[in-house]
């Protein structure tokens, strides 16, 4: 996608900082091109080109190129182009990744930008702060959100399955699922996703035990033991019929489009709440979000308040200033509001909260409602993760597939989880 119209300076000198950010213009001399990289589905892209196209209506003389990839092409794509001194000006970042690109050099600080290009004044603190990297900022939030359970309501009311509820565990939602399979009133139909690889799900289990994934201080959060209890408890939802078989599972390549909800292959899937439009446009049942099963009754929940991904711009841009401008634009205009709605989480400007909040449809209610009434199952948010993480993350997928393929034993396999998290976070 690429416009080039000729620049206009339409600028008005007198303009406050305020009535700049809430236009979302600033002074370019001449044309330039911005490129933009991101993950997501489809309708996320949708989202994203409608708030390009309202920026290069106000900036005549920009053109941008936007590209996008699923989760799992897009880190590949995006350390090969930040290698070969080819990264796009704007950059889609993960809080797991953040801290491993800003060290590496890859990220331009942003806190000199603040707030007269950059203007976060009604942002929540602490999201800014996710964004931080040793006191600099790298990583502007773009919305928040928290770890889910996505529900086809449809698929429980024809198996006559209440729905889970804050209370229920994780043994209650197993034999839930069970008796879900067990109905047949889908052919191939499962009572949920195979989570074991899945780390947000593990983390929040991890918490609700008192313990981590990672610590503050980059080493390994957890032991053997809660590992092999995890992927023990998982074996025996494959055992029950609760969870889909490990060939199904393995369809999943962390997208919408593969999860195993979307499929049709399971009634129950695990994502992120900001999600919940995505998957509901890919979904003819009716969905809906709940939280992730307690350990036990007296469990507290391990969820969390986390910026749901953030736009960074790169160091090796030559047009720093106009990304940065892009960015500002994309987080505190409201038409740009208006187009995202909470496709990417929940606005972290206030003002851009009400301006969604105010248009939002039943559907785009759901994850609003559900972020904002997680309660006593919310929690502080976690250190940054460490260097590594994102290889961390992939060893889990890894280990919990030979598990559940039984390759490994549970014992095995959360040895081997823990040996090489280890040897990974060792490297740095």
């Amino acid at each position: 996608m690429t416009l080039r119209v000729s620049r206009r300076n339409f600028m008005a000198g007198g303009a406050t900082l305020l009535s700049l950010s809430a236009l979302g213009s600033s002074a370019f001399a001449q044309d330039t091109r911005l490129r933009l990289l991101w993950w997501g589905s489809q309708p996320r892209a949708d989202r994203t080109n409608k708030v390009s196209e309202l920026y290069k209506a106000k900036n005549p003389g920009t053109s941008i190129t936007g590209e996008y990839l699923g989760w799992g092409d897009y880190w590949p794509r995006l350390a090969t182009q930040v290698a070969g001194k080819n990264a796009p000006d704007v950059i889609q970042m993960d809080y797991r990744y953040i801290v491993e690109y800003a060290r590496r050099g890859a990220l331009a600080p942003l806190d000199s930008y603040m707030p007269s290009k950059l203007n976060l004044g009604d942002f929540d603190k602490a999201q800014i702060e996710g964004g931080s990297v040793d006191g600099h900022l790298y990583g502007v939030s773009l919305g928040a959100n928290s770890a889910a359970t996505m529900l086809s309501k449809t698929a429980f009311e024809e198996a006559g399955i209440d729905l889970p509820t804050k209370a229920t565990t994780w043994e209650e939602f197993g034999k839930m699922a069970a008796e879900l399979t067990k109905a047949g009133k889908r052919k191939g139909m499962f009572g949920m996703a195979d989570g074991s690889g899945g780390e947000p799900l593990f983390e929040n289990y991890l918490r609700q035990r008192g313990k981590a994934l990672y610590t503050a201080d980059a080493k390994i959060g957890f032991g053997v033991e809660e590992a092999s209890e995890w992927f023990d408890m998982w074996n025996k939802f494959r055992e029950s019929g609760a969870c889909v078989p490990p060939d199904i599972q393995a369809l999943d390549k962390n997208d919408i489009e593969t999860n195993t909800l979307t499929l049709g292959k399971s009634a129950a899937g695990f994502a992120h709440s900001n999600q919940f439009v995505a998957y509901q446009q890919m979904n003819k049942d009716k969905l809906t979000l709940a939280n992730h099963m307690r350990v036990t009754k007296d469990s507290k929940g391990g969820h969390y308040r986390k910026p749901s991904m953030f736009f960074s711009v790169s160091a090796q841009s030559k047009v720093v200033d106009q990304a940065v401008d892009y960015v500002n634009f994309f987080v505190t205009n409201p038409d740009a509001a208006l187009a995202l709605g909470v496709e990417r989480g929940i606005p972290e400007s206030a003002a851009m909260r009400e301006v969604v909040a105010a248009k939002l449809d039943a559907v785009g209610k759901v994850p609003l409602e559900y972020v904002s009434g997680l309660g006593d199952l919310a929690g502080k948010l976690p250190p940054p993760p460490p260097a590594g993480a994102g290889e961390g993350e992939l060893t889990l997928r890894n280990i919990s597939e030979q598990v559940g393929f039984g390759q490994l034993t549970a014992a095995d396999g959360a040895k081997q989880l823990v040996d090489e998290l280890t040897r990974i976070l060792a490297r740095g």
